[in-house]
């Protein structure tokens, strides 16, 4: 989606065959391929509704996340998933967790400490035993591994696709990614180990205020994908 100025004045949601659609003026909203943008819950469809009509006099994509998702999770995770799926799942294979320093010991302990039970319920959820190691080339990963893996991202509809999608290219780790869509964790948890190593040094060295726009973004996008699957989930009582 570009900028553009605001054409509409009413905003609403209204009940479609398959599900809870946006209504600009009576007109459904689209998404940028030209398909409906028909949501799974009420509660997405209209957390989405409220994007829109939180516009000022020009529409900021920027400032939409949800709609963001909704758009990708139907022109692309639907549309072209196996695409979409393999590109999600390939990230497993150079999974942050596994990514470890060496020294100093303190870090090496946080990171154990922090990263490890995520690394034990990949294994125990999905049959995924991930292996670790140090220094700058990637870890080789079990085929076993990579294969359940895949199977746990394709075992994900559109919705959960897409938010996973958003939340494992901004945190750089697969099963943090999975965790997050399932509910196991929210979004500023994820933020949390996903920047863990970056927190170390900020404690030790200050913190790089050049790098502050890129956490923030971190931030947002996990906050947004765990937000976004969390009401794909919730049915009206």
């Amino acid at each position: 989606m570009r900028k553009r100025d605001r054409f509409y004045a009413a905003v609403g949601v209204r009940t479609a065959s398959q599900g809870f659609a946006i209504a600009l003026d009576d007109r459904p909203v689209r998404t940028p391929l030209g398909r409906p943008l028909i949501l799974p819950t009420e509660a997405l469809a209209q957390a989405v509704g409220d994007e829109w009509a939180s516009q000022g006099s020009v529409i900021a994509p920027a400032t939409m996340p949800l709609t963001g998702i909704a758009n990708t999770a139907i022109d692309r995770a639907r549309e072209d998933r196996n695409s979409f799926r393999s590109a999600v799942a390939a990230y497993g294979r150079n999974d942050l967790l596994c990514q470890r320093a060496d020294a100093p010991a303190d870090l090496v302990r946080r990171q154990e400490t922090s990263w490890g039970p995520w690394l034990a319920w990949a294994a125990e959820r999905y049959g995924a035993r991930l292996a670790v190691g140090t220094g700058v080339m990637p870890v080789r990963q079990p085929p076993e591994a990579m294969a359940a893996l895949d199977d746990a991202v394709g075992a994900l509809d559109e919705w959960t696709l897409a938010a996973a999608g958003v939340a494992v290219a901004a945190g750089g780790s697969l099963v943090l990614a999975l965790a997050l869509v399932e509910g196991r964790i929210d979004g500023g948890e994820a933020f949390a180990l996903a920047v863990l190593d970056e927190t170390w040094q900020n404690e030790r060295w200050g913190e790089d205020r050049e790098a502050l726009g890129r956490r923030d973004a971190i931030a947002a996008d996990l906050a947004a994908a765990g937000r976004f699957a969390r009401l794909a989930r919730e049915k009206t009582s």
